[in-house]
């Protein structure tokens, strides 16, 4: 089973869309096998957003990840990263498709809602910002023959 990182950014923290959003990956079948609410501290958000260090918008980037908590999961299904980026929709919520967490709750692109890593590699990279290994727990559901 494939794994993916996802943040309830501040704006969905503040806006109380906790549920909401959890909810929709519940529905989906998706198994949440880490999840924590957190602060995220300056240096995490440098590392976390280091590919866009060179970019005119890295700093509001890593000012507003750090404004309040955020709710971070990992989450585990078949095709995980592409089903939860098709979930959240377009980064730009005044773009993303209806349905979508990002078409639903947001519109526009700074405050979007939702952060989710975009391949396995990104994954790979982003989880450890935030997670320790013996935070993530491997158990069956019981109803994984029905997903």
């Amino acid at each position: 089973m494939e794994k993916t990182l996802v943040l309830i950014k501040p704006d969905g923290v503040r806006r109380r869309l906790i549920g909401e959003i959890i909810g929709r990956f519940e529905r989906k079948g998706l198994k949440i096998v880490a999840m924590k609410m957190l602060q995220v501290s300056h240096e995490m958000a440098s590392h976390h957003y280091s590919i866009h260090r060179d970019k005119p918008f890295y700093d509001d980037l890593v000012q507003y990840i750090t404004s309040s908590p955020i709710v971070a999961m990992i989450l585990e299904g078949k095709s995980a990263v592409a089903v939860v980026r098709g979930l959240c929709g377009a980064t730009d919520g005044s773009k993303a498709a209806p349905g979508t967490i990002r078409g639903d709750l947001s519109n526009n692109i700074q405050y979007n809602i939702i952060h989710a890593s975009d391949s396995p590699e990104s994954f790979a990279y982003e989880y450890p910002i935030f997670f320790k290994s013996d935070e993530i727990f491997e158990f069956d559901y019981g109803d994984e023959n029905l997903i």
